[in-house]
């Protein structure tokens, strides 16, 4: 499936920003891809950049890349569950209390880059197993309707936004 075979009524219009950034590739393509290229972006970054923050109470680049873990983790959980359970409904999550009480910067940037390889992984094999049937299948998530391939386009885009955002702000 590639984001030109996703219907746009699947997901909530806020994740389009994200979607853009992902382009017209199959979804193990992307998901495959993204990990390559997070993984070199913040093996490559710059070691007194880890913890820096931008202004004050802003994320450090720890944060940031715990965040698009746990986020991560969040929508293969929403992915996994509508692949199962057709039309449920999950909570959100408020990811600035997940980002306080995760301790980014406690974690060295070895852990976390293991973390995220180990994360990505796991996503990349419970997608692998999904049929076209369970990829269209959809939920809702924060009262937002949500299709489990939107959520795996969105886990791609998401983390080039913060890449980006490394880059703009950061760097």
């Amino acid at each position: 499936m590639t984001l030109t075979d996703l219907d746009k009524s699947t997901y909530n219009s806020y994740y389009q920003k994200y979607l853009n950034l992902v382009g017209d590739k199959p979804l193990l393509e992307a998901l495959q891809r993204g990990q390559v290229e997070t993984e070199n972006y913040f093996e490559n970054l710059e070691t007194s950049l880890w913890e820096y923050r931008y202004k004050e109470n802003k994320w450090t680049p720890k944060d940031i890349l715990q965040h698009i873990i746990d986020t991560e983790r969040v929508f293969v959980y929403r992915a996994l569950y509508f692949s199962r359970v057709d039309e449920a409904n999950l909570d959100g999550f408020d990811e600035n209390l997940f980002a306080e009480n995760a301790l980014a910067n406690l974690k060295t940037a070895d852990a976390l880059l293991k973390e995220y390889s180990a994360v990505r992984n796991a996503t990349i094999s419970l997608y692998s197993g999904f049929s076209t049937m369970q990829l269209r299948r959809c939920g809702k998530a924060n009262n937002s309707v949500l299709s489990v391939a939107a959520a795996g386009f969105i886990i791609c885009g998401h983390e080039i936004h913060h890449r980006n955002i490394i880059n703009e702000r950061y760097l």
